[in-house]
């Protein structure tokens, strides 16, 4: 079921995924996490590919609906660290029963590789 939701010229929707912009599958929680994260519109803009008209309504209405979307954007973010935490949760044991397994001999250069990947990405996390 989708609602439309006013915004000047454009639209934005509410769907199953929640507040979104018309058009596209991108979510105003989307957005959010950019602007979260300081990015500059024009940059938000041209990562969804978004036309000015859409990233102009996507900002207007967080902006005009501040508290409502920032509201629906923190059980987003709960929902998804639920999510997360479930995912590892259950493959706990099975990415353990991976890592033990002795590694081939002609493929060690890439473990290596993945490993040093992996501990970018970990120190990267706020």
């Amino acid at each position: 079921m989708k609602t439309i939701l006013s915004n000047e010229k454009a639209f934005i929707i509410r769907t199953e995924r929640g507040l979104t912009i018309a058009g596209t599958r991108i979510t105003l929680y989307d957005v959010i996490d950019l602007i979260k994260a300081q990015y500059p519109p024009k940059l938000i803009r041209d990562k969804f590919n978004l036309t000015d008209e859409q990233i102009s309504a996507a900002l207007s209405y967080i902006e005009t609906n501040h508290t409502q979307v920032e509201a629906e954007y923190q059980e987003v973010i709960q929902t998804r660290e639920e999510i997360y935490q479930y995912w590892e949760e259950r493959n706990r044991e099975h990415f353990a029963k991976i890592a033990a397994k002795p590694q081939k001999p002609e493929k060690q250069a890439l473990w290596a590789k993945l490993e040093e990947q992996k501990a970018q990405r970990t120190s990267i996390k706020p």
